[in-house]
């Protein structure tokens, strides 16, 4: 008898509402599929793939058209909750060479920079950064960025995993603002963890007080003798810090190995960017928690439209997505659901999930039956010993007290896991709704109403 996988079983599950979506996410359930990555010269190799590879990474992804790095701990040798110990006890540097940076320079930076983005970019001040997000015209969220304000009139957005760099160059295809656009030569790595401030402080020295560093506050310093850009910032909750080396193509070993050498004091560690920390603090993963498809209220960035959820719009005169937004939001506040599906946190049984799930598993009512929502992303909590995820159920019309939607907690739910993670073969495991953050993080990238 085979043990090959039958994939002529593999369906789409069509009980998931996803009616208000042109392209639906794929819900076909086909397991891990065991292909090899082709390496080639259509796909970049960012500046730190040379020295990831040193650094044991075995497997990756593609990224914003570039190779990205997603393991150096091995299954065998405990895999990724080694890395997970490192980040949360030590200290740990990621190779996030795919957040291209997208510079915007020129007289009209900030006009430009207001108009593609929800937020209010007159309100950052240079050497200031934030989190954001571009939406297009119909409200859909085309990315999540930390932008830094390097300047009066230099912005960098650091992107996710999107082409933000030809579709800004597209919103000013007629010239209207007088700005160049382009990718600049610019990688960053991200330090994370509690020890990472003792770390940076070894590395730059007198250069930068890191006493008095505002979260996501920017500094320039030189490390490994090279002209770096600071920022308090990262992709974990821990606290954390982000270097992004100028001229990284040239410089990449020096910046590099100075972290590497100064990392010896503080148990320093190359891990990939860990999502198992992300989730716990709630922290979304554009292609994966959501997409352009997805407006912000449905995936909990409510916030980044409205300073306060009682309806109080930004006070820009323009931006895209504007109108569908504000018009989105009053719904909203009405009582009605202009949309299918919420974006919610779960704790949910079975086995510990501590790898990255190959499909999105499917979610029941907690009567069982068929599916009606889907996880995005799961992964085993060590402190709770539970299994905690986000993922997508129906919209049911509950608000948090700042009136933004959410998921009503305690409302119960069955998820399909997969043979590997299930108590019994075949038997969904029980999960419910709970609040998000499911950690308290040193900043899970202002999960809050923030003006400005």
């Amino acid at each position: 008898m085979s043990n090959e996988f039958d994939y002529s079983k593999v369906k789409q599950a069509t009980s998931v509402d996803q009616s208000d979506r042109n392209v639906p996410y794929n819900l076909r359930q086909s397991g891990p599929t065991k292909v090899e990555m082709l390496i080639s010269t259509r796909v970049r190799k960012n500046a730190y793939w040379h020295l990831s590879m040193k650094a044991g990474c075995w497997r990756a992804t593609v990224y914003n058209r570039v190779y990205h790095p997603r393991g150096y701990v091995k299954p065998e040798d405990g895999g990724a909750m080694v890395e997970y110990d490192a980040i949360v006890n030590h200290v740990t540097m990621w190779n996030v060479a795919c957040e291209r940076q997208i510079r915007v320079k020129g007289p009209d930076a900030e006009k430009f920079t207001d108009y593609v983005i929800t937020r209010d970019a007159t309100k950052i001040s240079p050497m200031r950064a934030r989190y954001v997000i571009l939406c297009n015209a119909y409200g859909g969220v085309l990315n999540d960025p930390i932008l830094l304000r390097i300047s009066k009139d230099e912005f960098w957005f650091s992107l996710s995993d999107s082409d933000i760099g030809l579709y800004l160059q597209g919103v000013n295809a007629d010239g209207r603002f007088n700005v160049d656009i382009d990718e600049i030569d610019v990688s960053p790595v991200q330090i994370q963890g509690p020890k990472s401030k003792a770390l940076m402080q070894d590395l730059c020295g007198d250069q930068v007080n890191f006493d008095d560093m505002p979260f996501y506050g920017l500094a320039e310093a030189k490390i490994g003798g090279r002209d770096c850009v600071i920022s308090q910032s990262g992709f974990s909750g821990e606290a954390g810090y982000e270097i992004y080396l100028r001229n990284s193509l040239l410089y990449a070993e020096d910046m590099w190995n100075a972290v590497l050498e100064a990392g010896k004091n503080h148990n320093l560690m190359v891990i990939a960017p860990a999502h198992h920390r992300r989730i716990q603090a709630g922290i979304l993963s554009w292609g994966q928690d959501m997409d352009n498809q997805h407006n912000p209220y449905q995936c909990n960035l409510g916030y980044q439209v409205s300073l306060s959820g009682k309806g109080e719009w930004n006070k820009k005169s323009d931006y895209v997505g504007k109108a569908a937004l504000e018009k989105m939001g009053a719904e909203i506040k009405a009582g009605k659901k202009p949309y299918k599906l919420q974006l919610v946190g779960l704790e949910l049984g079975g086995k510990p999930i501590e790898e990255y799930a190959p499909d999105f598993w499917l979610i029941s009512n907690e009567d069982g039956g068929d599916p009606v929502g889907f996880i995005t992303s799961p992964w085993y909590h060590p402190e709770k010993k539970q299994n905690i995820a986000m993922g997508y159920v129906p919209f049911d019309g509950t608000l948090n007290a700042n009136g933004f939607p959410k998921g009503k907690v305690g409302t119960k739910y069955k998820v399909h896991l997969p043979e590997k993670y299930s108590d019994t073969q075949g038997t969904p495991v029980d999960a419910v709704i709970v609040d998000i953050p499911f950690k308290e993080s040193f900043n899970a990238n202002t999960r809050e109403v923030v003006k400005g």
